[in-house]
Order: structure tokens, then C-alpha cells, then sequence
């Protein structure tokens, strides 16, 4: 596989599970979403992703971000590249587990947000739906033409904290107008916390992706 990356089976066997890609932020690693997974529906195929660029002692990055001037500056070559590999990734990941291609999830935190968001708004068609926590949407990443069907079928939870000092809260906001003034189908919701996941948006995000799989 082109990207490293750990699995948790589906709980509740079938031939083709609902699929949920996990994407961790800045500095991280696949093990840290990771956690969330035996709290979440048993029918899903879970997958954690390593992102491609060493970053730290034990860390990871899907790109690096310039936060020298006070507004967070992506290489934007990296991003690019990054959301190349990762698609290749996901293309990968459904040959070999032939999910239910009307059940493929991705959830990112923070950069993993940006990317889950990028991904899907380059190639909606292969991707049901995404939760983005705390995190934003690249002006770079913005589909070029119109927004297609495909797109406003996609389904999108993002989340974002109040206090958030890393990604402030003005940036997930501004996705939410972005979502919005494109007839996206999306739930935005805030949350009294820092840079960070608490326990009232990891229960909305748990309910959130359990419905989406609730009929399968």
C-alpha cells in the first residue's frame, strides 16, 4: 500500500462494509484517531492512516503550515501532493476491501480535516460523506468549475471549538459559509473547547457516522 496504515475489522461481518478512513492532524500519528474506533458502529471497516511527511519525534504531517505571521500558511505544492497520494490510497484501499461504495466516510482532525475536505471536494463521486473536527477548507482546494451534483450529495459534519488557538474559530466558520452559499448538504456545530475533540463533539460525531450506517 502507498500510505501505512493500522485496521480494525467490521464487529458485524459482511461482504461489503461501510468503509471510515481516519486522518490525524499535525505532529500525530495513526494511532491517534484510532481510539475512537471501538466506540463507533460495529459494521464499519476502520481504517487509520499515517500521513506521508515525518514531522517531529514520532510524528507525522500531511503537509507543513507557516504559522510565523499569525494566519496559518500551507505549502500549498505539499497539499497538492499529499491529496494525490492520499487518493491513491483511498483507490487502493477500496480494491482490496471492496467496501460499500455507498458507505465511504472519511473523518479528519485538524490538517486530516483539510485533507478529508480536500479529497472530497477533487473527487466527490468516490466519497459518501466526511466529518471535518477542527479544522478548514483550503481557497486552494475549491473546485475550479461549478459545484456538481456529486458535491451537494455529500453529506459533512464539521465541528470546531470556540477557544480553538491553533485553527481559531474563524476559519471552521468560514467553511460553514462556503458549505452553505454552495447548497451543501452539512450540519456545522461549535463547541466551548480548544484545539481539541471533548466528549459533547466526540458523542455528535459517534451519533453522527453510527446514523449514517444505521440502514445497513
Amino acid at each position: 500500500m502507498s500510505l501505512h496504515y493500522i485496521s480494525q475489522p467490521p464487529r458485524v461481518a459482511s461482504k461489503h462494509p461501510p468503509l471510515l478512513i481516519l486522518l490525524h492532524g499535525l505532529g500525530s500519528n495513526e494511532q491517534d484517531l484510532f481510539s475512537f474506533a471501538p466506540q463507533l458502529d460495529p459494521r464499519y471497516l476502520i481504517i487509520s492512516v499515517r500521513a506521508p511527511l515525518p514531522y517531529g519525534y514520532g510524528g507525522n504531517a500531511w503537509f507543513t503550515i507557516d504559522f510565523s505571521k499569525g494566519v496559518p500558511q500551507p505549502n500549498i505544492g505539499q497539499v497538492y501532493e499529499a491529496r494525490q497520494q492520499f487518493t491513491q490510497f483511498l483507490n487502493e484501499i477500496v480494491q482490496k476491501y471492496q467496501p460499500d461504495p455507498n458507505h465511504i466516510y472519511l473523518a479528519g482532525f485538524s490538517q486530516g480535516a483539510m485533507m478529508s475536505y480536500a479529497t472530497a471536494l477533487a473527487t466527490p463521486e468516490k466519497i459518501t460523506g466526511l466529518v471535518a473536527m477542527s479544522g478548514y477548507i483550503l481557497q486552494e482546494t475549491t473546485p475550479k468549475d461549478n459545484i456538481t451534483l456529486a458535491h451537494r450529495q455529500l453529506k459533512i459534519l464539521a465541528t470546531h471549538g470556540t477557544n480553538d488557538s491553533v485553527l481559531p474559530i474563524y476559519l471552521g466558520r468560514s467553511a460553514a459559509n462556503y458549505l452553505q452559499q454552495h447548497q451543501f448538504n452539512y450540519e456545522f456545530k461549535e463547541y466551548v473547547m480548544g484545539h481539541e475533540v471533548n466528549q459533547s463533539c466526540f458523542a455528535d460525531v459517534k451519533q453522527w457516522l453510527d446514523q449514517r450506517v444505521a440502514d445497513v
